[in-house]
């Protein structure tokens, strides 16, 4: 079995019919990963932006640029990254405030800025409408309205995110409280000092190839490329050296196309948030499931002197055909953590944490999605159709479905959705927070749950889409466009993009 190619795998996916012959090769993989010898680099903490507020708005100002990153002792790997080689700042702004980012393309090519998971006017979004040409500069404004949570920004052009993702452009937004409010009372509860017991930790994997440079072949694996390096906030074998004696850590899975399930072997965490903020009590696991562009926070409580380590579990994926090119016979350890022989006190975490939901009574419009291929309802993307609309102020269920034997997820651009059910069953736990992606099982339909708020533009599109972004790059994605009452959706605009 492990002579079969990824080229094989496409093939055998495309039959079908091959699943009896590979029944039962669930010991295998094609897509392992190499561990590093020790986990002993100190864990890097992103900085925060830097901003100043200019006549009521906090601007920030970023820059996307090449550079060189050590992935490997002494062995430069040419990368992107937001004002450095590889990565990002933090940047940090409260429910309420307004905001704006200033984004100059220091690259070559074009690129655009998209902020994962943000409620915000579509011009703004940063998607693939947004694009920005070498050496220009892209303002985006907007109000934060949403509730507080941790979100990402990465590039969004069409037929190229995997690329600039997979190079190191990726950074986290953290949204935080209003102050004064419910939950920030809360959040003063938890960890929360930014790199010391709130810590913001970005996985991403690589394939290196012998002289170090970054390989963009995925050898025809169906899902893209998965890597046989796992970085941590841009390095390999981190340690996290903690003081508290709880540490928060805000994981994110900036992996173009590998799923993780990440725990702590012999023990268990809180879960306290997901993509769109808090939920409403900790959760207590042993793992969680993160697709790429999923976030999760999770509490992790600490004795003096101790040692454990973040790993990443075989992920269930579900009923996959063949798990061993897909990444579901993985596992390996991703981050080390390392308790000083005294910590710091830190209080529980409160067994409440916030009230939201959404009533599915309320909902006035259900909707369809069945991805195969690289098409939704039978369409690839095209930059000038606009696929749905959507009147402001509705509450909708859409339902999406996974009609191949293989991995996808979801992603909807714009709104935080519930999830009310996962293959006619009431979601787990771990799934019953806000969410903006989610994992598609093959053959399960998911429910999702989601009210259009605030921003009516029939001209400027959202977009839904896998978030394997080699499936987004080549057309597994819509577009959707928010319009007022009574008003139609006007793809003039957009006419002239190009079509994919």
């Amino acid at each position: 079995m492990n002579g079969i190619s990824r080229r094989s795998f496409l093939a055998v996916t495309g039959a079908g019919a091959a699943a009896v012959t590979l029944a039962g090769c669930n010991v295998v993989s094609t897509s392992s990963v190499s561990e590093p010898d020790a986990y002993d680099t100190a864990l890097p903490i992103p900085p925060l932006a830097e901003s100043e507020v200019i006549d009521g708005v906090r601007t920030f100002r970023i820059t996307a640029q090449p550079g060189t990153t050590e992935f490997r002792p002494d062995v430069d790997t040419p990368t992107w990254g937001w004002d450095g080689a590889y990565g990002g700042p933090t940047m940090r702004a409260a429910v309420g405030e307004r905001v704006a980012v200033e984004v100059t393309n220091g690259l070559d090519e074009a690129t655009s800025a998209h902020w994962h998971g943000m409620h915000l006017p579509p011009d703004m979004d940063g998607g693939p409408h947004q694009m920005i040409v070498p050496g220009d500069t892209w303002r985006a404004e907007w109000l934060i309205n949403q509730a507080p949570c941790t979100l990402w920004y990465h590039p969004h052009p069409h037929g190229a995110t995997e690329r600039h993702v997979y190079r190191g452009l990726a950074g986290l937004f953290y949204l935080d409280p209003a102050p004064g409010s419910d939950e920030a009372a809360v959040y003063g509860q938890l960890p929360h000092t930014y790199g010391v017991d709130d810590i913001p930790v970005v996985i991403s994997d690589k394939r290196l190839s012998d002289g170090g440079e970054l390989v963009f072949d995925d050898g025809g694996n169906e899902v893209g490329l998965l890597g046989n390096v796992v970085t941590v906030n841009g390095v390999t074998g981190a340690v996290l050296r903690v003081s508290t004696e709880r540490v928060r850590l805000r994981l994110l899975n900036a992996s173009t196309a590998r799923t993780y399930s990440l725990g702590l072997p012999g023990r268990t965490f809180q879960l306290v948030a997901t993509d769109g903020g808090l939920l409403r009590g900790p959760v207590e696991l042993e793992k969680i499931r993160l697709s790429p562009g999923e976030r999760a926070e999770v509490v992790v409580a600490m004795e003096p002197g101790e040692q454990v380590m973040l790993h990443s579990f075989e992920p269930d994926l579900g009923n996959m055909i063949v798990p061993f090119a897909v990444g579901a016979n993985d596992e390996f350890d991703v981050l080390r953590i390392e308790a000083e022989g005294e910590l710091s006190s830190s209080e529980e975490v409160p067994g409440e944490l916030t009230a939201f939901g959404q009533d599915p009574e309320q909902a006035t419009v259900r909707r369809e999605f069945r991805l195969s291929g690289r098409q939704i309802n039978d369409a690839r993307m095209d930059m000038a159709r606009i696929d749905e609309t959507v009147e402001v102020g509705t509450t909708e269920i859409w339902t999406v479905i996974n009609d191949d034997p293989s991995p996808h997820n979801f992603h909807v651009h714009d709104v935080q959705f519930e999830v009310i059910s996962v293959g006619g069953s009431e979601p787990s736990p771990e799934l019953r927070g806000r969410k903006d992606t989610v994992y598609l099982e093959p053959g399960r339909a998911v429910e999702l749950l989601m009210t259009f708020e605030d921003y009516a533009d029939p001209q400027w599109p959202y977009m839904y889409h896998c978030h394997l972004l080699r499936h987004e790059d080549e057309g597994l994605m819509g577009q959707f466009v928010v319009v007022n009452p009574g008003e139609r959706a006007d793809p003039s605009m957009i006419a002239g993009h190009a079509h994919h």
